[in-house]
Formats: structure tokens, C-alpha cells, sequence
């Protein structure tokens, strides 16, 4: 599948900035109509405030000379050439995802100025470090025994060693495998460049990540391990109330008028309905502003069934769509599961019920809120239908329809240490009624299990895409361990 760059497999969508985000998925005249800007800006100015950029050193192995002769990369290889030439590319990823880039233009070419770069790097840690190998063959020069020397002994750092095509051969790669938040990139796609410092961003960008949660009776935070992500928690009373305040605006009327008209089909809800749909929005994002929180999840199922609150699920589609997230019944690991795919993958995630299928060994997923921008932030919606909560029958729902035959990644994070990961292909869309379950309800075909009885895991993702290599490189840096679904 084709990103907006790159395919996923090798490089990663650019990430665009607010207004051009908006303007790119053609929400931004729509919302500029709307008046919905304030709402969405209070995701974005919470993520840019939320901390300085990240630091990312990038140095170079290669001999201190002009040109090589005989052997791999060979005479042909430009050294000076292609220096500058990773260098342009870091550089331009490094001001599109926010990263403080140090480059040393000095290739490390002697064990003392190794050295120095241990010694640096463990005073003054950087938040990661990438390694580029300019040489594999050079008389008297051991390219890749310096390289094993900072990959040993560089501590905790999160690195990147990257080996362009002509810097490696089997062998050489021997040395780095298992070592702990290091990822070996060796590859001809000198792009994936790029794709490295977003996966560093984003490693950054889930440590100062606050997800609203609203659950119980208390405000508190919750700081995860590992991703460090904090899980913001206030109290249920809160959205009712904050619900009493909003008005029938223009704004709110301008949302229901988009998607009334943007609907392949209304079944069962009323225009208040869809009203108190578009009220649910803003109440989502007033909380996030107020809390200071870039994602939004809740306890909806307890105030549904005590119709105290219209269900959520409209509310949570918009979310996703903006690129942001709103996750059902306080679901932390989809909630995280979601913010991470955003930032590596610019596009949402669907999380569902699983349900296999033991007739067809498939697996059948629903819920009733799902995002439409499917193929990412950037690209045009997938067809929708407003319907209730299931449920509950009330409220509005998303009945997204998927495409047939598309490839797909499960993902969910089982615990901030581990997530579960597969991959399969949709086969299907299934209407309620005569089903019974969530309005957005698919049946996929899941890779390599043999019973779908075995599928690990609840409110799994459902993701465009075969997403699965770069999931482990960033999990490998980022010191999550991978499970197969």
C-alpha cells in the first residue's frame, strides 16, 4: 500500500502541520465554515507546548579520505556526495517532526574519536542517536568494528544503524541483532532516513503524551512505564456537566449539516440526535483543552446505560479523523495503541470486539464508532452511514464501510512493555440487523493462525495497511517486545 511519500515498508507519510493538515483533507474549509478550529486547535497547541524537541545526534563511520578504491561501496560511491547527501535528508526530516538535529560532519574514522563519542554521549545523553556506515572495505580501516563499539557500549540511547546498500554484507550485521534499543537499518532506500528520525519523534512525542480519561469519581494521573505516556483521569460528572454549557451554535448546526450531507445514508437517527452528537464534540474537546491532553477516552458504556449521556461514538469518529483520538470505555492500551499509530502512520485505527468466526476460521470485529479517513489523515473518506448505538439504540453511530480485499495490521498494546501484532485482509462488511453486535462490523482473514479462536487480545486495532515491519523497528527502539497476535 502506497502512502502519501513512500511506501510503508520502507519510508513513512510526512507529517503536516496543523493548517496544512486540515487543508490537505479537505476539513479545512469545511471547518474554517464550521468554526471548528478553536476546537481543533486545543489538540495541537496542548502537543506543541507539551515539550521542548527532542535532541538526535547523527554521525558518520567511514575513513578520513576522498575516495575508495576496489571493494564495496566502491570507486563509483561518492563519499563527500553522499555525506551531504544524508545529511539534506535528515536535515529536512528533522524540521518536519520537530527534532533538534546535531550532525557531526567529522566521520569517525579512529578509535580515539569513538572514544570521545562514548564518553560524549553517556555525559549528555541524547534522546537518540544514529549511526551511518559509509564503509564496508577500506585497507587498515575496521568500519564495522567501530560500528559494534558504539553499538555495545553507547548505554541506553535509543539507537539507529543505518547501512546503505553497499555498507554490509550478511555477516557484518551479525554483531547488532539482539542488542537492546538499536535498530539496524540496512537498506537501499536512503528515504527510510526520514522514517528513522519519525520514529525517534515519536518515541519523544509518547513520552509527553496526556490521554483524558473519563472514569470513576477522582482526578489523578497515571504515569505509564516504558512509554511514559501519562493517563490524565477525572471524574464521569464531568462530561454531563461540561454537555449542560454547550449551545446550539452555529458551529454545533454547521457539524450536523456536514455530516447529514456527507452521510451515504441516515437509517434511525433524528436531527437532535445528531445534534447532541455534534455537542458530544465539543464537550471532548473542551475537556482535552482544559486538562491540557492530546487524546480523549471515557467510561461511555456506564452513562450510556444510565442515560445520563448520548453515546460518544460521532464525537470519537471526528476525533480520529483530525488525526487525534477518542477511545471507548476507558481503554488505555487502545487509547496509546491509537496515538502511536497516528504518529508513525498518519492514519487511525479502528478498535473493535473481536468475534471469530469458527464456520470460515476468520475474525469478525465491531464497534460503533469508527474513523473514516482509513487511508490516512490526507486522503479522501471512506463511504459512512449514521445509525444509533447498537446497544443501546439511541445516540449516533458511524457505520463505516470498508474496503474489500484491503490488507490490514492488528495491533494492540497488551501493557505499555508489550503489544500484540498480526496482519490479515478484509473480506467483508456486515450489516446489523440481521447481525447483531456494533454498527461498523467487518469480517478479516488474519495471516499465519491456524484458529481464529486463537487470536490474542481485546479492542485490537484494525489498521490500513501491511504496517508490520515498521511497528517492530519502532518497538525494538523503543524497547516495547512484539507478540504475534
Amino acid at each position: 500500500m502506497q502512502t502519501n511519500k513512500t511506501s510503508v515498508k520502507s519510508g513513512c507519510p510526512i507529517a503536516l502541520n496543523r493548517r496544512s493538515f486540515l487543508a490537505a483533507t479537505g476539513a479545512f474549509a469545511a471547518a474554517t465554515k464550521m468554526g471548528l478550529l478553536d476546537f481543533t486547535s486545543s489538540l495541537f497547541a496542548a502537543e506543541s507546548e507539551s515539550a521542548k524537541k527532542p535532541r538526535v545526534r547523527a554521525v558518520f563511520v567511514r575513513p578520513n579520505i576522498d575516495k575508495y578504491w576496489m571493494g564495496w561501496p566502491g570507486a563509483a560511491y561518492d563519499i563527500k556526495a553522499r555525506q551531504r547527501q544524508y545529511t539534506k535528508i535528515l536535515n529536512e526530516a528533522a524540521e518536519k517532526f520537530g527534532i533538534n538535529l546535531q550532525v557531526t560532519k567529522e566521520p569517525l574514522h579512529t578509535e580515539t574519536i569513538v572514544g570521545a563519542l562514548l564518553k560524549d554521549v553517556k555525559e549528555n545523553p541524547p534522546d537518540g542517536l544514529i549511526v551511518i556506515s559509509m564503509c564496508l572495505h577500506h585497507s587498515g580501516f575496521d568500519s564495522w568494528g567501530k560500528t559494534n563499539n558504539i553499538a555495545k557500549n553507547r548505554g541506553d540511547i535509543p539507537t539507529i544503524v543505518f547501512s546503505p546498500m553497499g555498507t554490509s554484507f550478511t555477516g557484518h550485521l551479525q554483531a547488532t541483532r539482539n542488542i537492546p534499543r538499536l535498530y539496524v537499518a540496512a537498506t537501499q532506500d536512503l528515504d527510510w532516513l526520514g522514517f528513522g528520525l519519525r520514529m525517534f519523534s515519536t518515541i519523544h512525542k509518547m513520552k509527553n503524551t496526556r490521554i483524558c480519561i473519563v472514569a470513576g469519581n477522582k482526578t489523578q494521573d497515571r504515569p505509564l512505564n516504558v512509554i511514559g505516556t501519562t493517563l490524565h483521569y477525572i471524574p464521569n460528572k464531568r462530561f454531563p456537566e461540561e454537555f449542560k454549557k454547550v449551545s446550539e451554535s452555529n458551529e454545533v448546526r454547521a457539524m450536523v449539516d456536514f455530516y447529514t450531507r456527507n452521510a451515504k445514508k441516515i437509517v434511525e437517527p433524528k436531527k437532535q440526535d445528531i445534534l447532541d452528537a455534534a455537542k458530544n464534540y465539543v464537550v471532548c474537546r473542551r475537556l482535552m483543552a482544559a486538562e491540557n491532553c492530546q487524546g480523549f477516552s471515557m467510561d461511555c458504556l456506564g452513562p450510556v446505560s444510565r442515560r445520563e449521556i448520548q453515546p460518544p461514538c460521532m464525537a470519537f469518529s471526528r476525533l480520529r479523523d483530525e488525526g487525534g483520538l477518542g477511545t471507548c470505555e476507558a481503554d488505555w492500551n487502545a487509547a496509546i495503541s491509537t496515538r502511536l499509530t497516528n504518529l508513525l502512520f498518519d492514519r487511525p485505527g479502528f478498535m473493535q470486539d473481536p468475534a471469530p468466526n469458527t464456520v470460515n476460521n476468520t475474525l469478525m470485529g465491531a464497534h460503533c464508532t469508527c474513523a473514516t479517513k482509513l487511508d490516512g489523515f490526507d486522503k479522501p473518506p471512506a463511504p459512512f452511514i449514521l445509525r444509533t448505538h447498537s446497544e443501546s439504540n439511541v445516540g449516533v453511530a458511524m457505520q463505516v464501510l470498508w474496503r474489500k480485499g484491503q490488507k490490514v495490521t492488528i495491533m494492540k498494546f497488551q501493557g505499555p512493555e508489550t503489544i500484540i501484532l498480526g496482519t490479515g485482509r478484509v473480506l467483508r462488511n456486515i450489516d446489523t440487523p440481521p447481525a447483531g453486535g456494533c454498527r461498523t462490523s467487518l469480517e478479516i482473514e488474519v495471516d499465519d493462525v491456524a484458529d481464529a479462536r486463537d487470536v490474542k487480545g481485546f479492542h485490537q486495532l484494525f489498521i490500513y495497511g501491511d504496517l508490520e515491519l515498521p511497528f517492530k523497528a519502532y518497538c525494538h527502539l523503543a524497547g516495547i517486545k512484539v507478540v504475534h497476535i
